[in-house]
Order: C-alpha cells, then structure tokens, then sequence
C-alpha cells in the first residue's frame, strides 16, 4: 500500500494539499480529481519523491519501494535529438545506469513494448515528428520496460485523440489486472466513471476518496468547486518540516 497520513504539502510556502490521510491499497486503481489548482500534480509529485510534505508522513510498503512518475506532455522537451527507440529504452535505465550497455534481449523488448502500444516501425524515427499521441504511446512504452508495481500518471489522456485514449486506457486496466497500483490525475469525469474503480476527489483537501460512484456526486463536486473559489492567496505559510 502507499499510506498518506495527515500530510499537508506547500506550494511556495502556501498550503497546496491539507491534512489528507488514506491509503492506496496494493493493485488499486484510483484517479485523482478536482478543480484546477485543487493539489492534484502537486499530490503526485510527492508521491514520486520529487516534492517532500510540509508535515505529516507518506509511508510504501517493500513492494512500492519502486514507483514510476509519467509528467504532464507539457513538461517534456519532444525537439531533444533522440529516436523512439532509445526514448523507450531509458526505461532501463534503472537496470542498466550509466555505463552498462543494452545488450539484445533489452533491445527485443523495447521493440516489443512499441508494438503493444501500436508503434511498431516507429523505432527510428525521431521523436520530434510524432504526434501528441503518437509521443505519450512512446513515454507509455517506456513505462512497460520500468516494470514498476506503482505507476502515477499525470493526465495522461490530456491533447491526444480518442483512439489513443482508449488503447492506452486498455494498457492502463491490464496493469490494474496485473496487480499494479496505478493512480492517475484526469479530469474527464466520465471517464473515470467508466474505467477508475476508486477516486480521490481533492480541493487541497479531501472531499471524499473511495469507490467512484459514491465519490462523484453532484454534492462532492460543488464542495470541491467552492472550496477551491474559496482560496485565500494570503493564508499564513506552512511551517518548514526542519522547524516543526
């Protein structure tokens, strides 16, 4: 499991998520939602490693030790002068580092991992022509060869065509079958009625978390939009974790 317990997260000093405690249990599969600026990303990147808590505690069981983190399209440099291939093959890098090569196996693998995601062919081509979708079934190959137990996934489905969507939300439920604990940050709401079993839904706090139909009500979800009008850029800072 990946346990929350009353963890709070600032944002330049402001509170961005409050005093949130739950747990993502072991091969869930939950979407993350709420108005813009609710803490969504922010909530992730904490659960990446790539942000630590203002207080409070995030805890991993031995089987979430190793997590994957799959940033927004935006955040990601498409013009770098590298091909398919080798985008797809820094999954191994946790396997291989710096200075062991890719040897065949891992070279078949990664052949096979654009395959699945629908790009076989696609291996030299740089990936400054692609797409959108074209590009995020290219970071979602990569994210086969990393073989994490936990994968966070911020809006994945965001500028990329309805056909991508779909396969890539059929690879997403088969890692949910496979055990793995994916949670994803999205905003069509319908879609997540469809394909996420369990939601966070978050306005810096918790409105509700637990199975989708009884978190996605009309009620939740005009809490959530007021709480989030209700922010006040002038709130006290949060305290620094080495003052407490």
């Amino acid at each position: 499991m990946i346990a929350l317990r009353d963890l709070t997260v600032a944002y330049e000093g402001h509170p961005a998520v409050h005093h949130l405690s739950g747990v993502f249990e072991t091969g869930s599969l939950t979407a993350v939602v709420g108005p813009n600026g609710a803490g969504k990303s922010t909530l992730l990147r904490v659960l990446a490693g790539m942000a630590r808590p203002a207080a409070g505690r995030l805890e991993r069981s031995a089987a979430h030790e190793r997590i994957t983190y799959l940033p927004q399209l935006p955040e990601i440099d498409r013009f770098f002068p590298i091909s398919v291939l080798d985008t797809v093959l820094l999954g191994y890098w946790h396997a291989v580092g710096w200075f062991r090569g890719i040897d065949a196996h891992q070279r078949e693998q990664a052949l096979h991992a654009l395959a699945t995601v629908g790009l076989a062919g696609f291996a030299q081509r740089p990936i400054a022509t692609l797409s959108a979708g074209q590009f995020q079934r290219v970071l979602f190959a990569r994210l086969i060869l990393q073989n994490a137990a936990a994968l966070l996934l911020d809006e994945p489905f965001t500028a990329i065509d309805a056909r991508t969507t779909r396969d890539l939300t059929a690879l997403i439920e088969a890692w949910h079958r496979d055990g793995r604990t994916v949670i994803a940050v999205l905003h069509d709401l319908e879609h997540v009625r469809r394909h996420f079993p369990q939601t966070l839904l978050l306005a810096r706090e918790c409105i509700d978390w637990g199975p989708t139909e009884r978190v996605l009500t009309a009620a939740n979800l005009q809490r959530a939009t007021q709480m989030s009008q209700a922010w006040d850029p002038h709130a006290e800072f949060c305290a620094p974790v080495a003052a407490r």
